[in-house]
């Protein structure tokens, strides 16, 4: 699992900086300075989970018997990226509004993840 989550992380952590690229320098002329404060949420928000995901691949590692609830944490940060910043992808790009009812299950999710890794840390012995 460690090593999922490494990856992962690195994806998610890599693809941010080039979608952040992306709507630095090709979105800024083509779409509303309010899609590209959304857009632009979406890529802090992949960031910062991705470098949630590398912590927990690395606490796996350094636990000898790491809980599921960390487990949980990596796989919640993963699910809420997905749908909270694809969400805000798709709505910035769009346009379509339904897109911004899906964001804030993604953002369920993460905060889910922080949860799980909260209980995580607090049990551990």
């Amino acid at each position: 699992m460690p090593q999922i989550f490494l990856i992962l992380g690195a994806i998610l952590g890599g693809s941010s900086v080039a979608i952040g690229a992306f709507g630095s320098h090709i979105l800024r002329s083509q779409v509303s300075e309010r899609s590209l404060e959304i857009f632009a949420t979406g890529v802090r928000y992949q960031m910062f989970h991705a470098l949630a995901l590398l912590i927990v691949a690395v606490l796996l590692i350094l636990i000898e018997s790491p809980s599921i609830t960390l487990v949980a944490s990596g796989w919640l940060f993963v699910i809420g990226v997905m749908i909270f910043s694809g969400s805000l992808y798709a709505l910035s790009l769009t346009g379509t509004t339904s897109f911004g009812v899906v964001a804030p299950l993604g953002g369920l999710a993460l905060i889910a993840g922080w949860v799980s890794l909260a209980v995580a840390a607090w049990s551990w012995r």
